[in-house]
């Protein structure tokens, strides 16, 4: 959606085919050289960073709309997203003058007085997506102009309420860790016994005894070794693992993937 023609109808009767004062914030979670990064846009009419979202459109279940909105956002398909909060405090999420800047930028003549459905009150529905950082192909929308993956360690000052939305999805995904496929959405199918052991140490923000998360994997069948070995330097290959999908389905259905 950027033609002149389709913002100017979304912003005069988009309330036609989205439901007004609901929408979804998307915190997309992707990890890249040990770090646990976001995607965040930069919206225009504030001149800052915040969250992808979207709204849902009136015949849509809830879920698929979710799927929909990260979907456009990352080009990529059969996401892991967990829902994990509403958010209501912040009393606007769009205003006028961010109204005002997106007609002047398509050069629009629309009168966005103040019954316009976009500038009413809106909760949000947070979810949280896992992705592989290196298939992610972003795309922006009208609202927004730009993109950068934030190291959730060096999160700007966001729009609304949205440090709020970022600082809940990383305590649910901590909280999540064991007990939702995480890792497995987060690494390549097959890795390194330290690069698991990084993964779950940079989630968490805190050490891990190393030896002992790696057997413990190991024990409980969640992870297997292969037959293969990464050469990253001279007498250094180690083996190369894979996630045993169905015993790490069986483990977090028993709440038996521990590694503390």
């Amino acid at each position: 959606m950027n033609s002149q023609e389709e913002v100017a109808d979304f912003i005069r009767n988009g309330h036609q085919q989205y439901l007004p004062h609901l929408s979804i914030d998307a915190v997309i979670f992707g990890y890249h050289n040990q770090q646990l990064r976001i995607l965040l846009l930069n919206w225009i009419g504030y001149n800052g960073w915040g969250l992808p979202g979207g709204f849902i459109q009136r015949r849509e279940p809830l879920s698929k709309a979710a799927h929909r909105i990260v979907q456009e956002r990352t080009g990529l398909n059969d996401l892991f997203l967990h829902q994990f909060h509403i958010f209501g405090d912040s009393p606007y999420r769009l205003q006028e003058r961010s109204v005002r800047e997106f007609t002047e930028k398509y050069g629009l003549a629309v009168d966005a007085d103040d019954d316009n459905w976009l500038f009413e009150r809106t909760l949000s529905i947070g979810y949280f997506a896992l992705v592989d950082y290196s298939k992610v192909s972003v795309t922006t929308d009208f609202f927004t102009d730009a993109y950068q993956w934030w190291d959730v360690s060096e999160i700007p000052p966001l729009l609304f309420d949205q440090n709020e939305v970022v600082e809940k999805a990383l305590a649910t995904l901590r909280l999540q860790i064991y007990h939702q496929p995480i890792a497995s959405n987060l690494l390549p199918e097959k890795f390194t016994l330290p690069e698991i052991h990084t993964l779950y140490e940079t989630i968490l923000g805190k050490e891990l005894d190393q030896r002992n998360f790696s057997k413990k994997l190991v024990a409980l069948g969640l992870i297997k070794k292969l037959d293969e070995q990464r050469a990253i330097g001279p007498h250094r290959s180690p083996f190369l693992y894979q996630f045993e999908k169905d015993a790490y389905e069986d483990a977090l259905k028993q709440g038996i993937v521990h590694t503390y």
